[in-house]
Parts: structure tokens; sequence; C-alpha cells
């Protein structure tokens, strides 16, 4: 689902209201009828008033006689010069004499990574552990990234969401060479904008990801909506994703042999004069591909070439690299909020859904809603963010999982996968005393 298309549904859920009312006005609506139309009272008046002021003032529009258009809250900037979507600082721009650079260290190594017990899988990882380390800081700070490559095989790091200079974005040969087997690339980039994010590796992402190259970058902002309209005492962190064991096992073997042959041609100048654009699948532009097509060249992607394509088709899913029952729970008690931020890492859409409570869906790809959304179920698709709110008002041990039902699986087999539980640790004293059976079959 695009982000414009999930604008315009939260938007006429404002507008459906008012609309209905509208027949029976005899007088223009004030900002305080427009208000309560809108359904903006209580915790959603306190939600605008604590988002920056270009959100709350588009989201109070009034109305200034009767058969005006319902009024809409500003989506899209009125002209063309607005800087509504620019970053808050320049991308371009270099550290001034005295400002502070947070500085970490990347290492790309080859790691053994257990999934759930007697599943073991050979994985990149970034410093050993998948996912990688959680990245925190605050908006506006400095991040130097020191990225040094440990294996035989090309790597690079894209910042999900995060407004970098265009050297810094890590596309490989979009961008920057990619890093080679012993090399080391330094990212240098402010934090922006506030949010959840997260970082991965774009060479050969269908592969790389799946093999565990990936991590959460949260940017925290000076004021947070989010916490003022709802103090939550714990942070929680979840990266969902997906990995077919069979399929990152025979890619990765192949393309460490692949790059071991590259490594011997390099010292061997007799085998590097026959390296050229029509064995590496890389031209120097469109035309040169088009002209090394009709010259003969077959591109990989023809069946003629590598015969049946190679698919993956993921059979363990993951929270924070682990399958149920080896999930982290989220611990929550009476009276307690917590955030919960959900990361949608891999290849295939989520539904996380959480039984016994709604919760509110306050932030999309890191930007706090105009209105927190009341759900129980909220899709992760991939490449996208969202935060929810869950407050602790009925005790028990709940469960969380996507309502995919093949999600909740390992190798086949229910229940596992992308599930985990919402522990109250005063359960107990509230009168609930059946103890959650580990189950991996059923």
């Amino acid at each position: 689902m695009k982000k414009t298309n999930d604008s315009r549904r939260y938007k006429n859920k404002a507008i459906v209201p008012i609309k209905k009312e509208l027949a029976s006005v005899k007088s223009s609506v004030t900002r305080r009828d427009f208000m309560r139309l809108a359904g903006l009272t209580g915790a959603g008046l306190a939600f605008l008033k604590a988002l920056p002021a270009f959100a709350a003032g588009a989201a109070t529009s009034t109305m200034t006689k009767l058969g005006d258009p319902a009024p809409q809250p500003e989506v899209f900037p009125k002209s063309k010069g607005s800087k509504w979507l620019a970053p808050q600082h320049n991308p371009r721009s270099t550290p001034l004499l005295g400002e502070t650079i947070r500085e970490f260290n990347m290492d790309v190594v080859i790691a053994e990574h257990e999934i759930v017990p007697k599943v073991v899988v050979h994985a990149f990882t970034f410093n050993g552990t998948l996912p990688g380390p959680e990245i925190r800081v605050k908006e506006g700070e400095w991040l130097k990234v020191n990225l040094t490559n440990k294996t035989k095989e090309n790597h690079t790091i894209h910042w999900h969401g995060i407004q970098v200079p265009c050297e810094m974005d890590g596309v490989p040969l979009g961008t920057q060479w990619p890093v080679g087997p012993g090399q080391t690339f330094t990212y240098l980039f402010r934090a922006q904008p506030a949010g959840t994010h997260f970082y991965h590796c774009h060479v050969m992402t269908p592969l790389h990801i799946q093999a565990g190259l990936f991590g959460s970058l949260i940017i925290e902002p000076e004021h947070d909506p989010v916490k003022e309209l709802f103090p939550y005492d714990r942070d929680y962190t979840l990266i969902l994703s997906e990995i077919d064991t069979n399929y990152v096992r025979d890619e990765m073997n192949r393309m460490l042999k692949e790059m071991g042959l590259m490594d011997k041609m390099n010292h061997s100048p007799g085998l590097m004069a026959e390296m050229n654009g029509l064995m590496m699948g890389q031209f120097k532009n469109r035309a040169e591909f088009l002209k090394a097509v009709k010259g003969g060249y077959i591109p990989p992607y023809v069946p003629a070439k590598h015969g049946s394509p190679v698919i993956s088709n993921p059979n363990f899913f993951m929270i924070n690299g682990k399958s149920y029952p080896m999930t982290e729970e989220l611990k929550i008690r009476q009276g307690e909020t917590i955030r919960v931020r959900l990361i949608g890492a891999g290849v295939d859409p989520h539904f996380m859904h959480l039984h016994g409570h709604d919760f509110w869906h306050v932030c999309q790809d890191g930007s706090p809603l105009p209105n927190p959304v009341r759900l129980n179920t909220v899709p992760v698709f991939p490449g996208t963010t969202a935060d929810i709110i869950i407050q602790g008002t009925n005790p028990g041990h709940w469960h969380f999982h996507d309502h995919s039902d093949k999600a909740t699986t390992n190798n086949g087999h229910f229940p596992g996968g992308m599930m985990t539980m919402l522990m109250y640790e005063d359960a107990r004293a509230a009168g609930f005393r059946f103890n959650p059976v580990v189950a991996v079959d059923s």
C-alpha cells in the first residue's frame, strides 16, 4: 500500500461525519465545530497539538459558509517552492569544528546463526549478529559508520528512509563502488528525519537481506509527540523478516565461489585480460549494454543461459532473527504503556495481530500520524515501519503474531514463525492462573 493511499484513507475518516451533518448546519462552522464534527477531541486533539505546526495547522482548517467543500487536511504543499518535505539539515553540508560525530564500526562477517534449536544457518552479519546492532541517535546528530568487509563477497549499507547525500546512499554501482573483500568504506551523514528506520546491504539485495544484513536505525526527535501523548515506559523494536534456508545456503556458496574465482583473476594478468563487461554483466551505460546484446551477449535472466530461475520460497519467519518459540516476549504491567516499533525488512507483507487488546497505530515510516488509529491488526509491508502503542488494560498472556497463516510456521509446521507473546508481569496478581505451554507441533 502506498503512503499516499494511507493518507487518503485516514483523511476520509475525518471527512465522512462532517458531510453527514452539513445538511443541518445553518451558519458557518467554527474551528471548535470542525474539531467536534471531525472527532478530533480528547486524545486526537492532544496529539494534533503535539505535532509540528504544519501538521496541526493543516488539520484545523475551517469552513466559511454553507455549501463549501468539506475542509481537508493539507496533504501536499500548495506552492512549488514549498520546503515542506525538504530535509531539516542540508544533506550536503559537512561537520563544523566542535560538532559531535557519533562513530560506529561495522564489520561484515560470516557467522553461524541459530533460528530455532536444530536449525543453524551460515549468515552474512553485521558485527556477527542477526539482526545487526541497533543504532540509536538524536535527530540532527552526525553519524559516522566505518564499514569493513571481512568476507569474500561485496557489500554496502543502504540507510533506508534516511535523507543522506547521494554518495552515502549505499547503492552499488549507482552511488558508490561496492566495498570489496578487505576494504573499508566510511559513511558520514546527519541523522534525519526522526523516527523508526533501518539499514541493510544493497548488494544482491534478495540474498543479502535474507542472509542477515539488516538492522534498526532509531532517530529520536528533540520533542516526541508520541511520548507526549502516550508517556510510555518501555520501547521495543521488532524486525520482521523471512528466510529460505535452502536458497540462502546455495546462493551464498555460489557467490563466494565466483568471488574466489575473481580473486584469482586479480592476481593473474593472463586471466585478468579475459575479464570484460560480457563476463561481469556490468556496462558503462545502456547503449553499451544494447550493443553487447546485439553482438550476441545473453543476459543472465534469459532462461536459455541458466535454465529455470532460482526463486526464493521462505520456510522460516523471524522476529529479530528468531522464530517461535525462541522469539523475545513483550513485557507489560497493568496500567503501563509500551511502544512497539515494527520494521518490515523482508520481502513479504505481514499483518501483526494482538489478542485481547486494541492498540494505537501512531507512526508510519517514522512519521507521526495526524490522528492515532485504533486497530488490533496492523499491516507491515516490505520496506515500511509502523509504530504502535499498547496499553496494559487486560491482564494475561496474549499472543501477538502475523495473521498470515504461512508466517506462523517453522518449515511448514504450526505453531512457529512470526509469533510472540505480550506477557503481563502481574497477571497472577490479577487472578490469571494458566501457564502457557511451549508447543512446536499441534
